[in-house]
């Protein structure tokens, strides 16, 4: 949703693409100072990070999957408006994507 590669995701954050990779695929689990890491460098509150990492099971709501529909609505919204700012920059295209 950011624009943004693995490989750049990692940079900003500073870790390794790897670790990225596995963060994703829901292997490893990130320390709080990662997360928080990871929401200064994608721009995004921490909150709607959280909510956006959230499992279907996770939300105690009537609806959910509602839930988690508006959540990504509200990230393509930040990430739209980031990307149009001066200090942001998208990534290129890729396949992997943070």
């Amino acid at each position: 949703m950011a624009g943004l590669q693995q490989k750049q995701l990692a940079t900003l954050v500073g870790l390794d693409s790897s670790h990225i990779s596995l963060i994703e695929k829901g292997k490893r689990k990130p320390s709080v100072g990662t997360l928080e890491r990871l929401c200064h460098a994608l721009e995004i509150p921490s909150h709607l990070f959280m909510l956006l990492g959230a499992e279907k099971n996770d939300l105690n709501v009537g609806a959910p999957a509602q839930v988690q529909r508006a959540a990504e609505s509200l990230a393509h919204l930040l990430f739209e408006n980031a990307s149009e700012s001066p200090g942001r920059r998208p990534g290129k295209t890729s396949r992997k994507r943070a």
